[in-house]
């Protein structure tokens, strides 16, 4: 068995990533049933909505499931409460210092994922006991690493320094993408913008439909000051770019950001003054499907690219 199917018993090595506004138990139970690992994105969630979102779960799937926990978090310790309660086996940390939760989640029998950027985080996460890592690439949507890494030399980077299961994540969204993530050292793949894309994706119809439209070079890593995140060109990035002309403080910049941008852009489908997130891979999206579309044709990709390098001859 692959060591990703293996620690979370699940059919294929994909992990749907646990965005915000768009990972809700509907996209989680789906990816499940579909043979990956569904994550429910904790932090665009009241601590009450989560655990609305855990219990829908367990009734829309009897396969595993995950949460992915930013620990920036306001709320962080009701949230890892209510993980425990709800009796999560699987979690996903990111935006923090896994040696801050990770003891005690697997003290309660959970199984511990922390998402990195770097070779030197990679170590850190293996040094707290988590079981496995998520290596993201410098492509990836929404929240990045202040490494700019790309997936290509991220993951065989981090592949040499660790010895625990590796997933890559960052331009992932086709069984060319996972088959080239994993001849580089991954053991699966966490893919995020695909999955974003889908009928089941809580984001509005808006956002979605513009991830479709978004060509290369249509998103840009910006914030870098906050908190870099990749975002597509629309009014609120152009507003960000003239305000980094005047040399502006942080806090004129968190002036700019106010609050529940993400909101606005990927739930409430305002493609002007909201924030989109979305990773560069967009570019290869053309469509809205279902989940169990999406992965059927990652994996049989997958197989047939998988086959035609075992017979190409030099």
């Amino acid at each position: 068995m692959n060591k990703i199917t293996q620690l979370f018993n699940i059919k294929y090595p994909i992990i749907q990533g646990g965005m915000i506004w768009n990972s809700g138990y509907k996209l989680a139970s789906a990816v499940s049933n579909a043979g990956g690992l569904g994550l429910i994105g904790a932090g665009s969630m009241y601590p009450e909505v989560l655990r609305e979102h855990i219990q829908k779960c367990k009734k829309a799937t009897d396969k595993p499931f995950g949460v992915n926990v930013p620990m920036l978090y306001p709320n962080i310790e009701e949230i890892i409460q209510i993980i425990i309660e709800e009796e999560v086996k699987i979690v996903f940390t990111s935006a923090g210092n896994p040696k801050t939760w990770t003891s005690y989640l697997k003290e309660n029998g959970i199984t511990v994922v922390h998402v990195v950027s770097s070779s030197k985080f990679a170590l850190k996460a293996q040094e707290a006991g988590v079981d496995a890592v998520v290596a993201e690439g410098f492509e990836a949507g929404g929240h990045n690493g202040r490494e700019e890494t790309t997936t290509f030399t991220l993951i065989p980077m981090v592949k040499e320094q660790i010895n625990i299961p590796l997933i890559a994540a960052g331009g992932i969204a086709t069984g060319r993408g996972m088959l080239a993530a994993m001849v580089l050292g991954a053991d699966g793949v966490q893919m995020g913008s695909r999955f974003a894309a889908s009928f089941e994706s809580s984001a509005h119809d808006n956002f979605k439909k513009t991830i479709i439209e978004t060509k290369e070079g249509d998103t840009q890593l910006t914030l870098k000051e906050l908190a870099p995140v990749r975002l597509i060109k629309n009014k609120f990035y152009n507003d960000i770019q003239e305000l980094y002309s005047t040399c502006p403080s942080i806090e004129d910049l968190k002036v700019l950001l106010g609050r529940a941008r993400a909101k606005k852009g990927m739930f409430e489908g305002d493609l002007v003054e909201g924030e989109l997130e979305i990773g560069q891979i967009a570019g290869l999206i053309h469509n809205i499907k279902s989940v169990e579309s999406i992965i059927n044709e990652v994996i049989q990709e997958f197989q047939i690219v998988s086959k035609d390098i075992q017979d190409f001859k030099f």
